[in-house]
């Protein structure tokens, strides 16, 4: 096990098979390599991409087919092969999650594709202009604001 110092949730006791490795970073965060992967409640489609090394730095992340059933990510293995995936089937999508007023939007222009056999990642740069960077997701409400739903 490995404890993580979060400003969010303070220590965290963490499994190891929860950890995923961007070599690359995160944009705009290219020294910051490895994250741990915190459900935010049971049953919930939303996670926490939370620094292993930063204190402060915490993503909210989401399996963008939960709210789009048909996005699609163009993956080329060339694009993945520096995080060993060889069929783009085994690769597990996610967009960074923004609250932008009451609408919670993810980046589907930046998609972060985990490799879940070595938890190796990678985020992509799409040039697909039918997805936004801030992508509506959902409205949210005061009440699950107040209720940390997302």
């Amino acid at each position: 096990m490995l404890l993580i110092d979060t400003s969010r949730f303070g220590q965290l006791v963490v499994n190891p098979d929860r950890l995923i490795v961007f070599a690359e970073g995160i944009l705009g965060f290219p020294l910051q390599h490895e994250y741990a992967l915190i459900q935010t409640g049971e049953g919930s489609g939303f996670y926490w991409l939370q620094s292993v090394d930063t204190r402060d730095l915490a993503f909210v992340v989401c399996d963008p087919r939960l709210f789009v059933a048909d996005y699609h990510v163009p993956l080329k293995v060339e694009d993945l092969e520096c995080i060993g995936i060889n069929d783009p089937q085994n690769g597990q999508v996610f967009v960074i999650v923004n609250k932008v007023g009451d609408m919670l939007t993810g980046n589907f222009r930046g998609p972060l594709v985990v490799n879940v056999a070595n938890r190796k990642a990678r985020q992509l740069v799409l040039s697909d202009k039918r997805y936004a960077t801030r992508q509506p997701l959902m409205r949210i409400t005061a009440r699950q604001v107040m209720g940390k739903t997302a």
